[in-house]
Formats: structure tokens, sequence, C-alpha cells
């Protein structure tokens, strides 16, 4: 673990995909050294706002809140998530954390996104907690207090190149039946009753459906999370990567950026939660990667 706390987290939101041509730097790659094209996404990265401090302890049945404390002056849309009390009393709240720290497991962040600073048609934020790392207890609370009603920026916790794990809601596909939600095989012509189901439920003992037999259900719209995910790049200008007549159904990037390798759960405008890889790649450099171009052709041909 680091020696100095650091936040493991940041909240963005999907705005499209393109393609980029990068130099390939996996070693046992047969394309390395060569220019490849590759699928990345972007998503739109407006600071977050520390809203709260909380702690942690640990017990038989899990996590436990021990407190937490607010920032004195939350802003307005915070009340489109929560009820506010009148006024906060930081200072109070803050001691008490200190008082039990002997007791505490984990210190961690409540921040918010800012929608109004990004391309997003939204008002109401997207709330997260973010966990601290690195360093004691005793720092992890100085550090996260001294970001109470600051706003962070993506280049404040993650690099170019570095590995993330990705966790969004998936894109709702609605109620499917069993050939579309599971891949069973559509029944021949002159089979009875139905065709796009299954042959059978199962045996007559047990007497009951097993939860391995594929049935209709909720198809997408699941919280998923997908694993090593690399930044390929963090930039400041969203006009750099905004293809012409700009993202569909999203619009132009005129702030922050990030551009994650490869595909990201969920549809444009979806709430995107980047943190620190559980089980990061071994055998992968985190060096920046090496860009040569970033398309900004128009989809819809403009």
């Amino acid at each position: 673990m680091a020696e100095t706390p650091r936040l493991l987290g940041f909240t963005c939101y999907k705005a499209g995909a393109t393609h980029v041509f990068k130099v390939e730097d996996r070693k046992r790659s047969p394309d390395f050294g060569k220019e490849v094209m590759c699928q990345a996404t972007v998503l739109e990265t407006p600071p977050i706002l520390i809203c709260a401090v909380r702690a942690y302890a640990d017990t038989p049945y899990g996590s436990r809140t021990l407190s937490e404390a607010w920032m004195k002056d939350p802003p307005d849309n915070l009340e489109r998530i929560l009820t506010l009390p009148e006024s906060f009393n930081p200072e109070e709240n803050f001691k008490k954390i200190e008082a039990d720290l002997a007791n505490t497991s984990k210190i961690r962040v409540i921040a918010i996104t800012q929608p109004e600073k990004s391309s997003m048609p939204k008002k109401k934020p997207d709330m997260t907690e973010i966990e601290v790392g690195g360093g004691t207890i005793q720092l992890q609370f100085e550090y996260a207090k001294s970001l109470i009603g600051k706003t962070i920026t993506p280049t404040e916790i993650f690099k170019d190149g570095q590995h993330v794990d990705v966790t969004s809601v998936t894109t709702g596909k609605g109620f499917q039946g069993p050939v579309k939600r599971w891949g069973v095989t559509v029944l021949q012509a002159k089979g009875r009753k139905t065709k796009r189901g299954i042959a059978t439920l199962g045996p007559w003992n047990p007497h009951h459906v097993g939860y391995t037999i594929p049935r209709a259900g909720q198809m997408g719209y699941h919280q998923r999370t997908e694993y090593n995910k690399r930044i390929l790049k963090i930039g400041a200008d969203g006009k750099e990567v905004t293809p012409r007549g700009g993202f569909t159904r999203y619009g132009p990037i005129n702030g922050p950026y990030m551009l994650i390798e490869g595909s990201v759960p969920g549809t444009e405008k979806r709430a995107i939660r980047l943190r620190y890889p559980a089980r990061p790649p071994t055998n992968f450099s985190e060096e920046p990667p090496q860009i040569t171009q970033v398309s900004i052709e128009s989809p819809q041909g403009r």
C-alpha cells in the first residue's frame, strides 16, 4: 500500500465511443512496436465535489458506520438527493471521528458529481462513496478532512496507462425470452406449443423448477463491474476527441475527458464509477501509451 493517502475512485459520465491509433506496447504481442487500431470509450470527467467524510469499523457482521462529518455549506443541488438539515456542524463531528480512530478500519469520502459542468442535460448529481487508501488511518483521516468542500479531478487520482475497474449499469433490454436472454436453441418447426422456449422444465423429481433452467425475464439494466480497463489518455479539452456534430445522444465535450481502451457498460449519459483495480495485471507495463491519432469522424456522416 502506498505511503501517502489517496482517493481510490472517481465518478464520471459516458459520452460515446471512438477508435484510436496507438503504438502496441505489449512485448509479447506479434504487433509490438507497430501502429494498431483499437476501440476506445470516451468519458466526460467534470470535477467531483467532496461533501463528507465517513468512518467505518469492522464487526462480526461486516462494516458498520461509526460517524460522519459533512461540509458546512453544501451545494443547493444536494437537496435533490437528500433531505438536508438546517445546518451542519463539521468541527464537532470531526472531533467524534478523531476520538474513535482506534476503532476505525476504513475512511471514506462521500462525493457528488457536477453535471452542470458537463454536457449532461441533468441537474440531479450522482452520489458515491470513495475509499481512502494508503498510509495509516490517522493520515487517511487528515487527508480526507483536508478534501472537504473541495473539487477533485481525475488527474489527481489516476494517470495515463493505468488500469482501473469500471462499474456501471448495463444497457437495459427489457423482458426477453430464453432464446435472446440465454441463447438456447430454437426448437424445430414441428415442435408442440412453443418454438422460442425450452422443451422441458426439468425432471419430475425434485418437484420444482431449478435455478439453472433458462426462463424469460429481465435482461440488461444490471450493475456490472469489468476488471482491468486501461486508461489511454486523460485530457483537459474535450474538443480533441469530440466527433464532428458531437457524440450521438450526448453532444459535444467541452471540458476534461478520459479515454478508456475497449468498451464500458451502459448507454450514453450513464454514470460510470472508476476505481483502483482489485486484481491488477502483473505482467503489464503502466507506462503511458503512445497515441498517434484519435478519430473524430462523425458517426452520422456529417
